[in-house]
């Protein structure tokens, strides 16, 4: 069986977060290689870069070799800096392939990001560039245990509190595990002190009692959460809650998102830019201020012996060709948008360009009146998961007590669902992402504004989410893909270990400068 059907045998039988799981657990996530850069040294005089795409591989790339003192220009699409980099804001348009165009209408200070969400801890490269442009940041809060967890198949299709199943979960598998232990059923496998110190963690770890059972008392409810909760006065003594049945948490599916915030992208501390993931973008657009060239489409791109020569339209004003040449061409341009471009490279990297699909994928941000989920279910920040199609609602992870509007991440769908929401207009996804919210949170219905949704299929820069490589793929076409063809090399999330990561494009558009250099260096010295 290949990746990628399994991929999607995982999405459709278990949602998007089992899939994503996988993704990780099937070296789809990986570990960044970034070191910091050291200065390109020796770079001769009037040597000309050619950068296609203004996301963040490309303007790491366009930063970088301005310092080394080459001759850079860039071409981008959109009207911004970022690509997929990208917060929508009140005010902003955009217009899906198919024509239709959304008008943001949030509040001041809301926004969606539609791309790019969270940088993990461990993302040093894009956390460097973070730091070299003065973009704040804070806490992103992934795993809240007062968030919940629903399948419409369970409990009535009642939201469980996630604390409460992953206590319930625990313990469990804890109390089972004792009771094989204490039967000798692990002797010749466990040593005596250990079966002690075992039985030990167990108590510990799944919160059982002194009889080693998983039942109703304050050591579990300490977990779980409690009927009522401790207080002061004649009032303050606690009431325990009931855990569930095992029979009950196994067979409702909850347990499958535990382990989201584990994985190693997700776990503690993930980090968000204050005010949106967008500021990176805007950041180094301000910083490459004069090289980047806005609405500029490619079109084609030819090589020869002695430059690149790449034609493009202004899409303020269609129907006329422009050109722009250089002695180097980095091209960042998703490869579901180069595949379509006439491009004169070898056959090798033409093979890679076209052996790597897209994935689908879809974002709904939901504005409401009043922050429901902080006044009402005290939640603050984190995520909800769902097998209903929308799988995750995801709660902000700022401006907390805030009096007024708030935006949601309503739906973050993969997969069949992102397919299926794609072929909708935005305000089909946008009422789909209200009806089934409000199987969740029933002040849904009364409380929502307006909202504002993306369909990464339906992108005119990106026609996808992130580059998806099979196994085969990636063993057959990767390194012909990040070769230098000539005087074109490639760069981007695609070009990585790292897909969907903007650590990805980081390290690399690097990678990718550091060999020009090297050809670069080594020609004028021959």
């Amino acid at each position: 069986m290949k990746r990628r059907d399994l991929l999607r045998m995982i999405g459709v039988t278990a949602g998007s977060a089992a899939m994503y799981q996988a993704m990780s657990s099937l070296g789809l996530a990986a570990e960044s290689t970034f070191k910091p850069p050291s200065p390109l040294q020796g770079a001769p005089k009037g040597t000309t870069v050619l950068i296609l795409g203004a996301g963040i591989a490309g303007m790491v790339a366009a930063y970088e070799l301005r310092q080394a003192g080459y001759q850079v220009q860039v071409l981008e699409y959109n009207h911004r800096p970022g690509g997929r980099n990208w917060s929508l804001r009140g005010g902003d348009r955009f217009t899906e392939l198919g024509g239709f165009t959304q008008h943001c209408q949030f509040a001041p200070g809301l926004y969606l990001n539609p791309g790019p969400w969270r940088l993990p801890h461990h993302h040093r490269g894009i956390l460097s560039y973070c730091k070299k442009l003065g973009v704040p940041l804070e806490a992103f809060v992934q795993v809240n245990h007062n968030a919940y967890v629903h399948s419409a198949k369970a409990f009535g299709g009642k939201p469980q509190r996630y604390r409460a199943i992953n206590a319930d979960y625990r313990g469990h598998v804890a109390e089972l595990l004792a009771k094989t232990t204490q039967q000798g059923k692990l002797e010749g496998q466990v040593t005596k002190e250990d079966q002690e110190r075992l039985l030990e963690s167990l108590r510990d770890w799944g919160a059982l009692d002194k009889n080693l059972a998983y039942a109703r008392g304050i050591t579990s409810s300490n977990r779980r959460g409690f009927d009522k909760d401790p207080g002061g006065g004649v009032s303050a003594r606690p009431l325990p809650s009931q855990p569930l049945g095992l029979h009950d948490v196994l067979g409702s599916g909850l347990w499958q998102a535990l382990s989201m915030g584990e994985i190693y992208e997700f776990q503690t501390t993930l980090l968000q830019p204050v005010g949106g993931m967008g500021r990176i973008g805007e950041a180094f657009g301000r910083e490459l201020q004069g090289l980047i060239r806005y609405d500029a489409k490619v079109t084609a791109i030819q090589q020869d012996a002695t430059g690149v020569t790449v034609g493009y339209e202004d899409t303020a004003t269609p129907g006329q060709t422009l050109h722009a040449r250089a002695d180097w061409c980095l091209c960042t341009i998703p490869l579901s948008i180069l595949g379509q471009l006439p491009l004169n490279v070898g056959q090798p990297m033409a093979d890679a360009i076209a052996a790597v699909p897209y994935a689908a994928s879809v974002k709904v941000g939901l504005q409401f009146k009043r922050r429901f989920w902080e006044e009402d279910e005290h939640i603050y920040g984190g995520i909800t998961y769902t097998d209903l199609p929308i799988s995750n609602i995801s709660y902000p992870s700022t401006d907390f007590h805030a009096a007024g509007k708030g935006v949601l991440l309503g739906a973050y769908m993969w997969g069949l669902d992102a397919y299926e929401f794609t072929a909708m207009t935005p305000d089909q996804r946008v009422r789909k992402a209200v009806e089934y919210g409000s199987q969740i949170h029933p002040q849904y219905t009364r409380e929502f504004e307006h909202g504002v949704t993306v369909g990464w299929h339906r992108s005119p820069f990106t026609m996808g989410c992130f580059g998806v490589w099979s196994e085969e793929a990636r063993a057959r076409h990767y390194d012909n893909l990040c070769q230098i063809d000539g005087r074109i090399a490639l760069a981007g999330e695609h070009a990585s270990y790292l897909p969907a990561w903007q650590e990805g494009a980081v390290t690399s558009a690097l990678d990718a400068i550091g060999r020009i250099h090297q050809r670069v260096v080594a020609g004028a010295s021959a």
